[in-house]
């Protein structure tokens, strides 16, 4: 139980610096968003009513003052309002995160396949030239960027071999080039660092015990190695699991789906700064709950772990 508390209360303590962090910096970026939405001289606003329009947003009040009060909004779940068009930013939100995050689970499930493929094969693939093959796959596509690999997909699939649309794609045909955008570059890693546990695992004692008692290769692989080598992979996963924030942005705006990336796109070119803070801190949010979570689930699949942390418990009853 003060394992749990513990993670909990850390994780709390993040959130509360990357708000703060998120909104210093917001804060200090050159411009003025009301000036930018309303200054146009073709609405014919005067100086006054554009003071009229920041006072109701907040903008005039002392920066401490606002900072507090936009804790407190958020703790509330009021999130602000849209500088550009005036919606509440829950609703945008709300409008926003299905479609990203259909996108974001179904590019991890496939990322997660895909490294898995990658380093099963490259450790215990038939012939020499295949593992080989494999093992240069990762550090090949932790190279590639994001929105390189975009256009490359619409060019291959949509232009060269017409498999999928490039406009007018409804259903899964609309998520399968946006996944792939996504997934190639977060499996590399994935890939890296579960084929060096597998390497770190199956030079272990018991591996060549168990391979001595005369087990398959398959009963070694899923039994034995596959269980140790996983941990390192979850965590792994969660940390990567901010580069679906990131990798929404440009496979939103290269694929023009509608999204927390294309939100987040129209956000920074408008300086809509209630929306980009609340799309940090929701961001920061899923980052660490998923991290939590893999911190978490750590006791439960690892036994050693659970018995750290069931000791400091143990060794005061004896003392007592």
């Amino acid at each position: 139980m003060p394992y749990i508390v513990r993670r909990v209360l850390q994780a709390l303590v993040v959130l509360l610096l990357a708000y703060t962090v998120a909104y210093v910096l917001l804060s200090a970026l050159p411009g003025d968003a009301v000036l930018a939405r309303y200054g146009n001289p073709e609405l014919g606003l005067s100086p006054e009513q554009l003071d009229a329009i920041r006072e109701s947003y907040g903008a005039d009040r002392p920066p401490l003052e606002r900072y507090l009060d936009s804790i407190w909004s958020f703790l509330r779940g009021d999130l602000g309002y849209s500088v550009n068009s005036g919606a509440a930013v829950s609703t945008l939100l709300a409008t926003a995160l299905p479609s990203s995050l259909v996108l974001a689970i179904s590019s991890l499930v496939v990322a997660v396949f895909l490294a898995v493929t990658i380093a099963f094969t490259a450790s215990f693939g038939g012939a020499v030239w295949l593992r080989r093959f494999f093992r240069g796959l990762p550090p090949l596509f932790v190279s590639l960027p994001v929105f390189w690999i975009g256009i490359m997909l619409i060019q291959v699939f949509s232009f060269q071999l017409g498999l999928v649309p490039a406009i007018g794609a409804t259903g899964i045909q609309a998520l399968v080039l946006p996944v792939l955008t996504i997934a190639i570059p977060i499996a590399a890693p994935l890939a890296q660092v579960l084929l060096r546990s597998i390497d770190e695992v199956r030079t272990q004692p018991f591996v060549a015990v168990v391979r001595a008692r005369g087990a398959s290769t398959s009963w070694l692989l899923w039994r034995n190695v596959a269980r140790n080598a996983l941990l390192p992979t979850l965590t792994m996963a969660g940390v990567l699991f901010g580069e679906l924030v990131g990798g929404a942005v440009v496979s939103e705006t290269v694929f023009a789906r509608a999204g927390i990336g294309q939100l987040t796109a129209q956000a920074v070119a408008n300086r809509d700064t209630p929306v980009l803070l609340a799309i940090v801190v929701f961001a920061s949010l899923t980052f660490v709950i998923i991290n939590l979570v893999v911190d978490l689930l750590y006791p439960v699949l690892d036994p050693r772990l659970r018995a750290k942390t069931e000791a400091p418990a143990s060794l005061k009853g004896a003392v007592r």
